[in-house]
């Protein structure tokens, strides 16, 4: 059952499942918790599972107006929404924007996670190559909104991922999925500082990853010590790893 948990000047929309060791989920952009709770649902018999809706998703809370965010902003809230949850010493999971979210925790919050799963992080920093895809992206999305509407730039983002309830529910929260694409580039974070990352970190790319988040992935393997990569876009195999 869901409940209202603080983040940083917001009510997050919260709910776990499961019992055993914490796994602490954030979700990506245009998802939210009950999306990320099912992804990861064969785990509920083997761990508990704890997840939130972040800001403008899902129910929660957001500032208005909402038109940018950032993943310090994120991490905030998630810290403080699985510190409402009991969830420290969780092993930490997050997608997207979400891995971002994650990594930022890992970096300021440490003790909060004993281990993390980044999928598809979108760390475009370290992805130089990447440069002229991402503009071409980011103009795709941009003619979408202008001709259609900013449910169609969610839309066409998404492409063919997720139906049903979960794709109305992301086209729906279009005000955060804006704030999330105008924060993707916020994460301050030095080469030093993830040469300092003294958990267990997987990073998972797959088949559908973007060639950005591939680059990206592939970077920070190799500057967290003891990183390790998994390329078959099997992000639960990779939490399960950990536990």
């Amino acid at each position: 059952m869901s409940e209202r948990v603080p983040g940083i000047g917001v009510e997050l929309v919260a709910e776990t499942r499961g019992a055993g060791p914490d796994v602490a989920l954030v979700h990506g952009m245009a998802s939210d918790h009950v999306a990320i709770l099912e992804a990861f649902a064969p785990l509920a018999g083997e761990a508990r599972l704890v997840a939130f809706s972040r800001r403008g998703y899902g129910g929660s809370e957001a500032p208005e107006p909402y038109q940018a965010t950032t993943v310090p902003e994120q991490a905030e809230d998630a810290a403080a929404a699985f510190a409402a949850l009991g969830a420290r010493g969780a092993v930490g999971f997050g997608e997207g924007f979400g891995a971002l979210v994650v990594l930022d925790l890992l970096l300021r919050h440490p003790g909060l996670l004993r281990a993390a799963v980044l999928r598809d992080p979108p760390l475009y920093a370290l992805a130089p190559d990447a440069t002229r895809a991402l503009a071409d992206a980011a103009g795709e999305l941009q003619a979408a909104v202008s001709e259609r509407g900013p449910r169609a730039g969610v839309e066409h983002w998404l492409a063919a991922r997720l139906d049903g309830p979960a794709r109305e529910r992301a086209l729906d929260a279009y005000g955060a999925f804006f704030a999330d694409y105008a924060g993707l580039a916020t994460l301050p974070v030095t080469r030093a500082q993830l040469r300092a990352i003294a958990v267990p970190v997987v990073l998972v790319t797959g088949p559908g990853s973007g060639a950005a988040e591939t680059e990206a992935a592939d970077a920070l393997a190799a500057l967290i010590p003891g990183a390790s990569r998994a390329t078959d876009g099997d992000a639960l195999a990779a939490v399960r790893s950990l536990l």
